[in-house]
């Protein structure tokens, strides 16, 4: 799957054969098919270099029924732009109605194939097959990644043309079907980016830019894919927290066929009438949204250039971008922060085996409150600590001479580990924070960090909140659940209503992040649309790795062996390091080395947020 390619900046070698072909493979499974009989797997194609493109084989004349199964089942994994190979395999009802942009099914291994008996005979004039295998994965109309499990069980069906001859397929699932390896060789992941409709940036008040990922074909013109997804509007599940500067109906100029950069890695957008007659500050949110989207996939595209109706709209920098529009991937961090062995806020103003770290300015850095958990604010001059025994919040300034007030929040739990949660601060400056009470369990939101807290909603929610973590954007929130001793790394959507006096928040359409983990013990987010875990599956060991909010795994997903993990820090902004602590104290993972200890004492380690 695709790596995570978060930010803009040059950070990443491009993918830079993803727009030149360099060279060809025909899938030839068809010239070592059965005459007769049930077919074998279809077995994934080995992963190719970029530059190779795969492209099928069209069906003999004199094909038996096994090997027109296996000849379409081999052209859905190949690089042909509107599956026309594989509809050579149809009859001309069937292509005409196959839709094949309508889903794709991931299967762990590709799809097991063997005859129906109940559909035919060879000898006759129908035949029929069954498709089955282990569901992974779904991606819908909208390119939608959704974990799936359970088996994959469905039917194709074979008919001899009276005149030809041939057989053909003439019913058959809509959709497309491959195995995990060819998924993996065929699509990419990247974010398209649209706008937090209730949430701006609590320092500057700019519009903030929230990250939808989606698949697209890796070699089937991405850039072109990724542009008309992006204009088609979010995916239902961001959707009702999120807006698009495009007009309604806004698209591709006709005949637009093809977008790349020129040798200035500057695009030009062609749009149709729908956008002709915006403003230039609407028009400066669109070339963000293309900006931001377009770097995801290529991050050397460094300028837009919005046009319609044959004029310049607007055109936006990369250097511009961030007067736009913000990003929590823009965000770089002054210090990294941790728990020291006295129980104080400590902060660390470099990363390396010379780092040198010093208490917080103020009581949470004084030792004056024995602290268990710390969540720094976003623009770092503010904090919220949870006393040692998990009992009591604190909110204060992070400046010298400061007091520590009364607590903004007390949990009524008899045990430590049933009261307070590390607490999180989102994009807005509002503080997050779950009690644990098994009495009165609750999700809270203490706007500005302080005032009364509001309980938020969780519909669907079953089990008890272990870890809080708002993402930078402020509609995304990534929760760790207890759910019978299984803890599971779930993703939900914050919805706000604020028509009425106090704002009613709410948690809506949870999903799993790691379907494949039974433990979560740790987590933070990683990027615009990415988070680092630790936690292992059923019977495995604890393990580090990349993850992305839909639930796919990106290519550079695992990470450097690790156990005992007690805290994973990490940020928005892919060029900090990430930290961890463990028994072995407060460690840091170099660029393309292990884990190495840089201080021997820390309980929790996090950036700001």
């Amino acid at each position: 799957m695709g790596a995570d390619r978060e930010g803009g900046r040059r950070r990443t070698p491009v993918r830079g054969t993803a727009y030149a072909v360099c060279g060809v493979v025909l899938l030839a499974g068809c010239a070592s098919m059965p005459d007769s009989g049930d077919l074998r797997g279809v077995e994934s194609t080995p992963r190719q270099e970029t530059q190779v493109r795969v492209f099928a084989l069209p069906p003999r004349d004199d094909a038996p029924p096994a090997e027109i199964v296996q000849g379409f089942l081999e052209a859905l994994t190949s690089d042909d732009p509107g599956y026309s190979t594989a509809r050579q395999y149809l009859t001309a009802g069937a292509a005409q109605q196959w839709e094949p942009e309508r889903s794709t099914t991931v299967l762990a291994d590709g799809p097991g194939t063997q005859a129906d008996r109940s559909g035919g005979r060879e000898d006759g004039d129908e035949f029929a097959f069954r498709l089955t295998g282990t569901r992974v994965a779904t991606i819908d109309a909208q390119q939608s990644y959704t974990p799936a499990s359970g088996n994959y069980d469905q039917t194709v069906h074979l008919t001899r043309d009276e005149k030809t001859g041939h057989w053909r397929i003439d019913s058959l699932p809509q959709g497309v079907v491959m195995g995990k390896s060819d998924f993996q060789r065929n699509y990419m992941s990247l974010n398209k980016y649209y706008f937090a409709s209730h949430t701006t940036s609590a320092g500057s008040g700019q519009p903030m830019a929230v990250a939808d990922p989606v698949y697209v074909r890796e070699r089937v013109d991405p850039m072109t894919q990724t542009v008309r997804s992006l204009l088609n509007g979010p995916t239902s599940w961001l959707r009702p927290v999120v807006r698009s500067s495009f007009p309604t109906g806004t698209a591709l100029t006709k005949g637009v066929t093809s977008l790349a950069p020129d040798d200035q890695n500057k695009l030009t957008v062609p749009l149709n009438d729908k956008a002709a007659r915006i403003g230039h500050g609407k028009c400066d949110e669109m070339a963000a949204q293309l900006l931001f989207t377009l770097q995801s996939l290529n991050p050397t595209v460094d300028e837009v250039e919005v046009r319609a109706g044959g004029n310049q709209l607007c055109s936006l920098t990369e250097d511009r971008a961030a007067a736009v529009a913000e990003r929590g991937a823009e965000h770089r961090p002054d210090y990294l922060y941790f728990i020291d062995a006295r129980h104080r806020l400590v902060r660390m103003t470099n990363a390396g085996d010379s780092a040198r770290s010093e208490p917080v300015p103020g009581t949470l850095g004084d030792g004056t409150k024995a602290l268990r958990s710390v969540a720094v604010a976003r623009d770092e001059h503010s904090a919220a600590g949870v006393a040692l025994d998990g009992k009591t919040l604190y909110v204060t300034s992070t400046v010298a001479g400061n007091s520590l007030g009364d607590p903004v929040l007390q949990s009524k739990g008899k045990t430590e580990t049933d009261r307070l949660t590390t607490p999180s601060w989102d994009g807005q400056g509002d503080l997050w924070v779950a009690d644990r009470d098994p009495a009165d369990p609750r999700l809270l939101l203490l706007e500005k960090g302080a005032g009364e807290p509001l309980e938020v909603l969780t519909p669907g929610l079953d089990g008890r909140i272990n870890t809080v973590r708002v993402a930078a954007d402020g509609v995304r929130i990534a929760l760790v659940v207890d759910q019978g001793g299984k803890q599971s790394l779930l993703i939900g959507r914050i919805e706000r209503d604020t028509s009425g006096e106090r704002p009613t928040v709410a948690v809506q359409e949870l999903r799993s992040a790691t379907p494949d983990l039974e433990q979560v013990t740790a987590m933070s987010w990683a990027g615009d649309n990415r988070l680092v875990v630790v936690g292992r599956e059923a019977g495995g060991v604890e393990q580090v790795q990349y993850v992305q909010s839909d639930g796919s795994i990106p290519e550079t997903g695992t990470l450097p062996g690790l156990t005992e993990v007690t805290s994973i820090a990490a940020s928005e902004d892919s060029e900090a390091p990430l930290f961890a602590t463990s028994k072995e104290g407060l460690l840091w993972l170099p660029g393309g080395s292990g884990w190495r200890t840089l201080k021997e004492t820390g309980s929790v380690a996090f950036y700001p947020g």
